[in-house]
């Protein structure tokens, strides 16, 4: 397992590589920029944005901090004067070749120095930061209640294939299927957020403004009581697909030659079921854990966050591509990437502790 570990870790650094590269060229020909959108300001402000940039402004307070990350020069601005165009090319960094500006990011990012964000003068880490607690608070209560509910109810399924309770359970994992999370979202709001029925829960923020003074029982009563709405309208979508694929998983495992073979010997059918089929039938389900995971907690959640009012990850990187701050976007970008290679070798190593008998080693990766 050493060694496996060691090539996909070598792996890693190649495939990184090759996102950011692909990322950054799209962004060479995607429309906008920060130095059109400071020029259109400029254009529509007048004056004041002009000082900006004729008393020094910003590029003074840190000449090397606008070489950040990304897209072409702008070749407009017509009637504006060259000398402030280049200026603002030079502060945010696009005064150099593609290229540079591609492995001087790279370079910063070895040593996970992302830099400041263009349009909100604060460093990407802090702003990161700041959000993680809520994406995090979604993700995990998120994924931890689908598979609690997906697991055993696909089990249960598998077990009653046909079944009356196999039947009207098919209807409520289709239903909660073809709701959308964030329509769900406002139908929990309009009954139990005070939008027009009952008023139980609170319509946003992860704690109350007061949480600091509270004891500590009473800090994880107003979390919790916080995170009732989002989570449930994100778990009303997320467990319907889970719950089928372990169904699927433990009827293909079931009509194995070995299932009949142990009750043939007369082993009991909860035995049989979670001794023998149940490490075999979840390693499909813990091969999609990491995927799953890296969706739910950075992907999946930006209409509910935006919905309630949460501030988390994906609304920065929402606010990051519609405003091209492109520092946050390759540094989110880098860090997320990482993040889920590197769980997806805890996936590989997971489904080693379910069944010892799969060896890497003698794979190739």
């Amino acid at each position: 397992m050493i060694t496996y570990l060691i090539r996909r870790l070598v792996l890693m650094v190649p495939t990184l590589f090759g996102i950011m590269v692909v990322n950054f060229v799209i962004i060479q020909f995607a429309p906008g920029g920060p130095v059109e959108s400071m020029i259109a300001q400029i254009q529509g402000i007048g004056g004041d944005a002009t000082e900006r940039f004729a008393g020094g402004g910003r590029e003074q307070l840190d000449p090397t901090a606008a070489s950040r990350d990304t897209a072409t020069p702008y070749r407009g601005a017509q009637g504006l004067d060259p000398e402030l165009i280049a200026r603002i090319e030079r502060m945010y960094g696009f005064d150099k070749p593609a290229h540079v500006r591609f492995f001087d990011m790279m370079g910063r990012y070895l040593v996970f120095d992302f830099g400041e964000s263009f349009f909100s003068d604060r460093r990407v880490v802090d702003l990161v930061l700041d959000k993680l607690p809520v994406s995090i608070s979604l993700g995990l209560w998120t994924t931890l209640l689908v598979y609690l509910i997906s697991i055993p109810l696909g089990v249960a399924k598998a077990v009653r294939d046909g079944s009356p309770f196999d039947v009207w359970t098919s209807g409520v994992v289709v239903v909660g299927n073809a709701i959308p999370g964030f329509l769900f979202a406002i139908l929990l709001i309009i009954l139990f957020a005070g939008g027009r029925y009952f008023d139980w829960f609170p319509l946003q923020g992860i704690t109350s403004p007061d949480w600091r003074e509270l004891g500590w029982s009473g800090r994880i009563v107003d979390y919790l009581w916080h995170m009732v709405l989002p989570v449930l309208s994100m778990v009303i979508g997320g467990f319907a697909g889970l719950v089928m694929l372990t169904k699927n998983s433990f009827l293909d495992q079931i009509n194995q030659q070995y299932v009949l073979t142990a009750r043939a010997k007369g082993l009991h059918q909860r035995r049989v079921l979670y001794g023998h089929v149940f490490r075999n039938a979840m390693l499909i389900v813990i091969a999609g854990f990491p995927a799953a995971f890296i969706g739910i907690l950075f992907t999946g959640a930006l209409l509910t966050e935006v919905i309630f009012s949460l501030d988390g990850l994906g609304l920065l990187g929402f606010e990051a591509a519609i405003n091209r701050d492109y520092p946050v976007m390759f540094a989110t970008l880098y860090f997320f990437t990482l993040l889920g290679l590197i769980m997806n070798i805890i996936g590989d190593f997971t489904m080693t502790v379910v069944d010892p008998r799969i060896d890497f080693e003698h794979r190739n990766v």
